[in-house]
């Protein structure tokens, strides 16, 4: 069973009302336009994994192999971003090394986007900047590492991740290994319910701390199969204003973090942030700092295993929907 949400872990009114279905004006890369004209599997990609989540060189290298990985499944990637302004679904080799090099890019949730094309700037697309793009494109399925949820506190810092409301606007099925344990995960899995956000699990009842397989939350659902999940997937456009759905994939248990050394580094990653009065968002960099400290390196080894593991897994899935409709 799901523990109990902390009271008060919620701010008393947050909105259940979904994003604004607004548009923008998107650059399609050419083998992405010609595969959605023909029907063909597409997954988006986000891309502050690139700019934001992995040491460099190893951010590039990831970005290279995950569209790999989605072309060996019978897919076609769709990395996006912004560049100079242009809101890309499908980025070019050059431009993916842009967002991997250039300093100071900005992290573009659904709330920036317009923003960026208007000043004409460059940024990486967060998990709701993605959910969007994906969704305008015509794009079902999406691969990320993680999404964001509902920070420690948030009752008092209404900290919430744009990426859950992004999830109750647009209806793209996101696959994730969960969310960082850093964050609220029984309120996240809480707010997700009331936006009547699906939560399903590959091939597991047990939700995904990112590092580790298992938060010690339950789910509701799963799925056996990727046809199973194909069939939830495609169900998403059934009906007017349904949301989009997370499918957890946990972190293999040959890859994951040892879970006590997970604990405990991440105890000491929130003492450390505490001393140093960090808050919010702030905490994550402070987290993913210890735990590289801590694992000789070893957490972005996991980092990159599952991130992998999601694109190859989305890829399969949107080559099933693909199948399921014909």
């Amino acid at each position: 069973m799901r523990p109990p949400i902390p009271e008060a872990s919620l701010p008393a009114s947050l909105s259940t009302e979904p994003i604004d279905r607004a548009t923008w004006r998107l650059k399609i890369a050419e083998p992405v336009a010609t595969a959605l004209s023909s029907g063909a599997p597409v997954v988006a990609l986000e891309s502050t994994i690139i700019s934001h989540g992995l040491p460099r060189p190893r951010n590039l290298e990831l970005a290279v192999s995950m569209e790999e990985v989605v072309r060996e499944q019978g897919a076609v990637p769709a990395t996006c971003g912004v560049i100079d302004g242009e809101v890309c679904v499908g980025l070019t080799s050059e431009e993916i090394e842009k967002l991997a090099f250039e300093d100071n890019l900005a992290k573009l949730s659904v709330r920036d986007l317009r923003l960026a094309q208007v000043l004409g700037r460059s940024g990486a697309t967060t998990v709701s900047g993605t959910v969007a793009l994906a969704a305008q494109a015509g794009i079902d399925v999406m691969a990320t590492g993680g999404i964001g949820g509902v920070h420690k506190g948030a009752e008092r810092t209404w900290d919430v991740s744009a990426d859950l409301y992004a999830l109750r606007s647009f209806p793209v099925a996101v696959v994730s290994a969960g969310v960082k344990s850093v964050l609220d995960i029984a309120a996240t899995l809480e707010l997700l319910e009331t936006f009547g956000v699906p939560v399903v699990g590959w091939k597991t009842k047990k939700f995904p701390a990112f590092y580790v397989s298992d938060s010690g939350f339950e789910l509701d659902w799963s799925v056996a199969s990727v046809r199973e999940a194909a069939l939830l997937v495609d169900s998403l456009q059934a009906l007017p204003g349904a949301s989009g759905m997370v499918i957890a994939n946990p972190v293999g248990d040959d890859h994951q973090l040892d879970p006590a050394l997970h604990d405990r580094v991440l105890n000491e990653a929130l003492r450390r942030a505490a001393e140093q009065g960090v808050k919010g968002k702030a905490v994550t960099p402070v987290l993913l700092a210890v735990l590289d400290e801590a694992t000789g390196g070893r957490s972005v080894d996991v980092n990159v295993q599952l991130a992998l593991a999601n694109a190859r897994l989305a890829a399969s899935i949107a080559v099933e929907v693909v199948r399921l409709r014909g």
